[in-house]
């Protein structure tokens, strides 16, 4: 078992890899024959074209693409990102503090949306009412079939201008620093709210579809017929056998979909102001701040592929028998 692990692990690190490359050097190639370069924010009329030059042999732009990026490959196996245009900084310094926040942020994003998904399809199978199971359907195909710039603007505009529950905008509030432990937890909790929400009506009914399917399938076994007619209670057989044998159909999805969130979502960290990797990722990309987008492109990437490896590893270890799969 421990070599059928090993081959597994070595498997899905190779093929990731070889696709981390291939993204990386999509967004390099791309990024770079496109028009305009970064020196390009220098150009006035008080400046000579001498110095104009200078500045792009700082950058290294007046080397051929090829040249640039053999030189980056080179780099990137060093462990050398480059340093910033715009914060003149190391990558990785610039990219550590947004790459926190969106790590914890990612993370109350997923638990929530895994803790909402099984108390619906609780609901649904406990009391087992249809016509509650046809609108929660229909409200989850709605709120999935939304963009997440116009929930996001939606929420905003009802509970931030209308109701003034919550504010609209940034991480803290402007007085954060006067605030006591409790009340700082509180102005925390104020500003990630519409945002949390933003981020998770997307995830909720991905998270509700598989887990409903795969509970009902398991509810129709016969090891559960059996506990019934032991007398078992429903809510034993739920939570002690049927969610723990439905879980693995959902960890495959949970794996994309916690990959994407920690990647950084760019709409909802944009639209709310937030200090996230996303964001972050937006404003490299508008100053054509090369090394930025390369470095958070390559840690999104990165963070992608270890999760995901993470969750076929989880499956395997529930269930033997996608050992076959995997390997295959």
């Amino acid at each position: 078992m421990n070599k059928e692990y090993i081959k597994i692990v070595a498997s899905r690190i190779l093929s990731s890899l070889l696709v981390l490359f291939l993204v990386v050097s999509f967004v390099f190639l791309i990024i770079h024959i496109s028009p305009g370069n970064p020196a390009h924010k220098y150009l006035s009329p008080k400046l000579s074209s001498e110095l104009y030059k200078e500045i792009s042999d700082s950058y290294n732009l007046n080397s051929s693409l090829v040249e640039q990026y053999f030189s980056f490959v080179k780099n990137v196996f060093s462990g050398d990102l480059g340093v910033s245009y715009n914060y003149r900084e190391p990558v990785v310094s610039v990219i550590l503090p947004y790459l926190k926040f969106t790590l914890i942020f990612a993370t109350l994003s997923f638990l929530f949306q895994i803790v909402v998904s099984v108390l619906l399809v609780y609901f649904v199978v406990h009391y087992n009412s249809k016509r509650f199971a046809k609108y929660l359907s229909n409200l989850n195909l709605s709120l999935y079939s939304v963009p997440v710039f116009i929930t996001s603007v939606f929420l905003i505009y009802f509970f931030s201008y209308q109701l003034s529950l919550f504010p609209s905008s940034g991480l803290t509030s402007f007085n954060f620093s006067e605030l006591n432990i409790v009340q700082k937890f509180i102005d925390y909790f104020r500003h990630l709210f519409l945002p949390l929400i933003a981020s998770s009506l997307v995830g909720i009914p991905i998270y509700y579809k598989y887990l409903l399917d795969s509970v009902k399938s398991n509810l129709n076994k016969i090891y559960i017929k059996n506990l019934k007619v032991i007398g078992v209670s429903k809510k034993e057989i739920l939570f002690k056998h049927v969610f723990p044998n439905s879980i693995n159909s959902v960890i495959a999805v949970a794996g994309v979909e916690y990959g994407i969130l920690l990647g950084g979502s760019v709409i909802v960290e944009t639209i709310f102001a937030l200090p996230g990797m996303g964001r972050l990722t937006m404003s490299a990309v508008i100053t054509r701040d090369y090394p930025l987008i390369i470095g958070t492109v390559l840690t999104s990437a990165i963070i992608i592929m270890l999760v995901n490896l993470f969750a076929d590893l989880l499956r395997v270890a529930i269930d033997k028998r996608l050992f076959k799969g995997l390997l295959s």
